[in-house]
């Protein structure tokens, strides 16, 4: 069993790499994934270099140039610095949905936005029927405010 394992080391890299891939679902950071980068190099290495010694200063050498290199070309593009960058609950703002529970005058209802359904009312007070499509004007806490697209 070891023996086989000593001949197939591109599987345990290969295992390696996707459990770092899984791993880096989690975070988020692009950090975990320069060591599945690295995994997936070595994978391609183990056939080519049988010594398991080469093998991790080949993982060691491309992940550290992955950190170097690719990590933060892949943070530029996808974790834009921008200052007004909205996350969370403030990049509902502008965001549209479908009313569900019809809003009375001066009341609350009910709209769906990507599966969730939110406690809304209206901006301008009126009412709004169901089935209407709308826009996310303002939050505040957990109730919407919104207004009939146009």
């Amino acid at each position: 069993m070891i023996e086989y394992f000593q001949n197939n080391l591109w599987q345990l890299w290969t295992l390696i790499g996707f459990v770092c891939l899984i791993l880096e679902l989690t975070s988020g950071d692009f950090f975990i994934m320069c060591f599945s980068i690295g995994a997936f190099i070595t994978a391609i290495c183990a056939a080519f270099v049988p010594s398991f010694t080469y093998q991790i200063i080949i993982f060691a050498v491309a992940s550290l140039l992955c950190l170097l290199f690719v990590r933060p070309v892949a943070l530029k593009y996808f974790h834009r610095k921008d200052p007004n960058r909205q996350s969370n609950v403030d990049a509902m703002v502008g965001r549209n949905g479908v009313v569900t529970e019809a809003i009375p005058e001066n009341g609350h209802g009910r709209v769906k936005i990507d599966g969730d359904s939110w406690k809304a009312r209206s901006e301008d007070g009126q009412s709004i029927a169901k089935d209407t499509h709308v826009e996310v004007t303002e939050i505040n806490s957990i109730i919407i405010t919104v207004k009939p697209c146009e």
